[in-house]
């Protein structure tokens, strides 16, 4: 899933093995590759509801966004979306998306 809204292309992949969520992504830009790693690492190995309540937990606990331009805040915020929005359909559904 190439994930929309990004200045530098962003790719993130999702699976869901019925009890956990697991995120891997790739981006063009080093930064963006490193800021998206740390969120699907810190996203990944959860229940669908375990990423809910942590969402968007995880950048304000590691206060990513002080470190960052607003373009990749921007990055940050549309990986967070697109992880909780799968998720939750994993929540939702309870079988693979």
């Amino acid at each position: 899933l190439l994930v929309p809204g990004c200045f530098s292309k962003l790719w993130l992949a999702c699976s869901f093995d019925g009890v956990r969520c697991h995120f891997r992504c790739d981006s063009d830009a080093t930064i963006v590759r490193a800021i998206a790693g740390l969120l699907c690492e810190c996203y990944s190995q959860h229940t669908p509801h375990e990423v809910l309540a942590f969402s968007p937990l995880v950048s304000e606990q590691l206060e990513l966004r002080a470190f960052i331009t607003p373009s990749r805040r921007n990055a940050l915020a549309r990986i967070e979306q697109s992880i909780a929005l799968y998720a939750s359909t994993c929540a939702s559904t309870g079988t693979l998306t």
